[in-house]
C-alpha cells in the first residue's frame, strides 16, 4: 500500500480540482469564477485550466499586494485661485 503525500504536488498548469485546493475555495466556485471571466483561465477542450502564475498574479492584484510593491507618485491638486475680481455686476451708489 502506497502512501500518498500530505500536499498534492502543485503544477504550473492545474486542473479545476487543484485550483480549487491551491486557492482554497469550492470547485464549483471556482467553476463558476471562470466561466464568468472572473478569474483568469482557459479552456483545453471542454476541460478549464489554470495557470500558477496568473492565478497568483491575479491574487496579488486583487488583494493589493502589487501597488504596495511599487508605489505610485500621486499629485495633489491645488484647488482653483478665486479671483478678488468681479465680472458683470455694477456697483450702486445710494442717493
Amino acid at each position: 500500500m502506497k502512501a500518498s503525500p500530505a500536499q498534492p504536488e502543485i503544477r504550473e498548469v492545474m486542473d479545476i480540482r487543484q485550483a480549487a485546493h491551491y486557492m482554497g475555495i469550492s470547485a464549483d466556485s471556482l467553476y463558476r469564477y471562470a466561466a464568468t471571466g472572473f478569474i483568469p483561465a482557459f479552456r483545453l477542450g471542454n476541460r478549464w485550466r489554470f495557470r500558477k502564475s496568473r492565478l497568483d498574479e491575479w491574487m496579488d492584484r486583487r488583494s493589493g499586494l502589487e501597488e504596495a510593491a511599487a508605489p505610485k507618485l500621486v499629485r495633489t491638486q491645488k484647488k482653483p485661485v478665486r479671483s478678488t475680481r468681479v465680472i458683470g455686476r455694477a456697483v450702486r451708489t445710494g442717493s
